[in-house]
């Protein structure tokens, strides 16, 4: 029994010994985030090396579908929709497949990302977008593959695909300026409806400023769109704020407007709130 206990104390250390053994990844894995006037851009992939051998047309054959890289797909996400070529590419993450040959590739963004190297099954359905590119001849060679975003202006980059002897950009524009006068524009309008209810909602949960809270608490109620129902969670601020002031008539008048905004929503948390205060304040 003792022999057969200290076989497997051996045989569990080993194993723990053998659990803690880090070695370096043959192709290690790379982040690459880039700010692309208004629109980040991520690329998440991994990096083989060379090592002496002829990649494009031997390693990597001519003609056929590449996972461009190793390992798990090689992906990028753009925050905004993307314009290539005169197509819009939707905002998204898309794992980048590649069909190398000698005078032209062919870049596919796809839009399923959790393939270890290619699909099994290839689904045109999800090809977002594809587009050619011309190759050109580096005079020195990259070693390790290598995808990044270069040539940034306030309207577009490109994203570079370098391995060996070989690379390919591809310019992608980004809508800056579209994004930056939606900006522009919310910002010269002043505050919106909402603005004013989360300021009323600190200055009331704080006990900062009751008062103030109150008169934003009021702009945000004025400010909602005509011919909607108020939002019932605006009421049910301004009812508390109005019991908090003393003024529990005014409390409770508003309490049942939100009430009534409460059970068009279908909404049984303000339902219930708002008739527990009611019952409440009621209360001489």
């Amino acid at each position: 029994m003792k022999r057969i206990l200290f076989t497997l104390a051996i045989l569990i250390a080993n194993l723990t010994i053998e659990a803690q053994v880090k070695t370096p990844a043959p192709s290690p894995k790379a982040v690459v985030n880039q700010v692309v006037g208004l629109t980040d851009v991520t690329l998440d992939y991994s990096r083989p090396s060379a090592k002496g051998r002829i990649v494009f047309g031997d390693l990597v054959p001519f003609g056929r579908l590449w996972r461009t890289g190793a390992n798990a797909n090689s992906l990028i996400t753009f925050s905004d929709d993307v314009i290539i070529k005169g197509s819009i590419l939707p905002k998204g993450k898309y794992a980048i497949y590649t069909t190398p040959k000698a005078d032209m590739w062919e870049i596919i963004f796809y839009s399923t990302t959790d393939n270890w190297g290619t699909p099994e099954n290839w689904d045109v359905n999800k090809v977002a977008l594809s587009t050619n590119v011309d190759p050109v001849m580096l005079s020195t060679p990259v070693e390790t593959f290598t995808m990044s975003i270069n040539n940034l202006t306030n309207d577009s980059a490109t994203l570079d695909i370098a391995w060996e002897k070989t690379m390919v950009s591809l310019k992608f524009e980004v809508p800056t300026q579209k994004t930056a006068m939606a900006s522009i524009d919310k910002a010269l309008a002043g505050p919106t409806a909402g603005d004013y209810y989360s300021s009323s909602q600190y200055l009331f949960n704080s006990g900062a400023d009751v008062n103030k809270s109150f008169e934003y608490i009021n702009k945000a109620i004025s400010m909602s769109k005509a011919g909607e129902d108020v939002p019932f969670w605006y009421l049910r601020l301004k009812s508390l704020i109005q019991a908090k002031m003393g003024d529990k008539k005014g409390a409770i008048d508003t309490a049942k407007l939100s009430l009534t905004n409460a059970e068009k929503a279908k909404n049984n948390d303000y339902v219930k709130m708002n008739n527990d205060s009611i019952k409440e304040w009621s209360k001489k």
